[in-house]
């Protein structure tokens, strides 16, 4: 492998750590998570129903990844703070994507359940 190859790649490295870490769906802290619960936010777990059954955090509703844009009219204003969760935080961050990308202004990636504030 050249000079030139080992630079793209460790370049395309640390873009996508750099995105991961700080990107626009990022996984918020506990502290804020709870703020905005305590604040009175919606709290949405997009987990399967199966997953759900199995144990969510209290007071969540569960609308799936799969059937959340089917959903937005049960979610407005548009304005009201909603905390998102799955299991790893992945399907969270791009529900999170989806509803910003909706209109909605007040969402906060919360990452997994394990990660969610007790």
């Amino acid at each position: 492998m050249d000079n030139i190859t080992t630079y793209v790649i460790l370049a395309a490295l640390v873009a996508f750590l750099l995105w991961r870490n700080f990107g626009p769906n990022k996984k918020a802290s506990a502290a804020v998570v709870l703020a905005k619960i305590e604040a009175g936010a919606r709290v949405i777990d997009v987990r399967t129903p199966d997953e759900f059954r199995g144990g969510g955090y209290p007071k969540a509703m569960n609308i799936p990844l799969g059937e959340l844009s089917s959903k937005f009219d049960r979610l407005k204003p548009l304005d009201k703070p909603i905390v998102l969760y799955c299991a790893s935080g992945a399907r969270s961050s791009q529900a999170a994507g989806m509803l910003k990308k909706a209109g909605f202004t007040d969402i906060t990636n919360g990452g997994g359940l394990s990660a969610m504030p007790k």
